[in-house]
């Protein structure tokens, strides 16, 4: 079986290839539907198949430049993109991400980086875990309320910290069309700065906790906090790979490998978007931190071989639900363009 196997020449080590394709594929397609670059899974992915974790951060980080740039664009096409509220945000987070950088290299010096970067996977994906699931039990609690009180479900009734914080009025305020809101600049701002230094430390883009802030703490639409989230991803990402190319920990044959994969991948999540309801992605979301969470906790108590199974056959079942909405989606809609065209001939 060594034909299954790659030698990674910066790194020194040997990686089983078609689990960087299965990765680059599944994170694509994930990425593209939850609206970021897929780190929080690939990091933890890239560590279980064999890459030190400061290898696997800097990797990470380049792939997912390439791939958030490909989502970015797709999404355009649906008007999902935000690009002033991106763009009000990119100074943060290369503030943030070149901190969470010389953090990285500081407990690399120490040698104790890779449990460090695990044990803060952990409580963060349990918080993101804790706090999708607990939105979406307090809007299916509202719309039963409301249903009982004979009025409609409207899916609105879960967390929504938006509007109080859009009531501190700090100069500069700022109009965002797309999303639809108008705030501080100060808001989108501090949380770039908190988002970036999680893209430096643990080679995230951001998105895994930007995408639900730009939902929960800045009030954008679902569709739009994915999109212009990617554009963000893509930024950070393009910085964050330059420097962890200064510092010696990419190693460019596994992006390449990885983005064979996440090219299509990609493609496949951003059109799912267009048939998902907005809370159905945020469930399907928390169902991935909740997986990847596991993962980590595996590989930290040395179950090694059971944390790649976990992590990998995870990732390949919610792309293949994915997959499914992308398809079911599609098929509804040229049934419903037959349906229109046949009663538009009968009259």
């Amino acid at each position: 079986m060594e034909w299954m196997y790659m030698h990674m020449p910066i790194s020194g080590v040997d990686i089983l290839w078609p689990g960087l394709v299965l990765i680059g594929f599944s994170v694509g397609c994930i990425g593209g539907f939850f609206g970021m670059g897929g780190a929080w899974m690939v990091t933890p992915g890239l560590n279980i198949l064999g890459f030190p974790m400061a290898f696997a951060i800097g990797t990470d980080i380049a792939h997912m430049a390439g791939k958030s740039m490909i989502s970015t664009m797709r999404h355009a096409k649906f008007g999902n993109v935000d690009y002033k509220l991106g763009i009000a945000m990119i100074v943060g987070t290369m503030i943030g991400i070149e901190a969470g950088a010389q953090l990285i290299m500081y407990l690399e010096r120490l040698g104790t980086v890779g449990p460090v970067v695990r044990w803060v996977y952990v409580v963060l994906l349990a918080m993101i875990a804790w706090l999708v699931f607990y939105d979406y039990a307090k809007a299916v609690r509202s719309d039963k309320q409301a249903v009982k009180d004979g009025g409609k479900a409207t899916g609105q009734g879960g967390i929504n910290w938006a509007p109080a914080l859009h009531k501190i009025k700090i100069p500069p305020m700022m109009e965002f069309k797309q999303a639809g809101i108008t705030c501080s600049l100060w808001l989108p701002f501090v949380v770039a700065i908190f988002t970036g230094v999680l893209a430096g430390f643990l080679g995230i883009g951001g998105g895994l906790i930007r995408m639900p802030a730009l939902v929960y703490l800045i009030g954008a639409p679902t569709h739009v906090a994915v999109g212009t989230d990617l554009f963000e991803v893509m930024i950070s990402g393009l910085y964050g790979a330059f420097t962890y190319s200064l510092k010696g920990r990419i190693e460019m044959v596994a992006v390449f490998v990885m983005l064979t994969g996440a090219a299509i991948g990609a493609q496949i999540g951003v059109v799912a978007t267009k048939y998902a309801k907005g809370y159905g992605i945020r469930i399907l979301f928390g169902c991935a931190v909740l997986c990847c969470l596991v993962s980590v906790v595996l590989k930290e108590f040395k179950f090694n071989d059971l944390a790649a199974v976990v992590v990998l056959s995870s990732i390949g079942i919610i792309s293949l639900y994915i997959i499914k909405i992308m398809v079911g989606g599609a098929i509804n809609e040229v049934r419903e363009k037959k349906a229109g065209a046949a009663q538009a001939a009968a009259h």
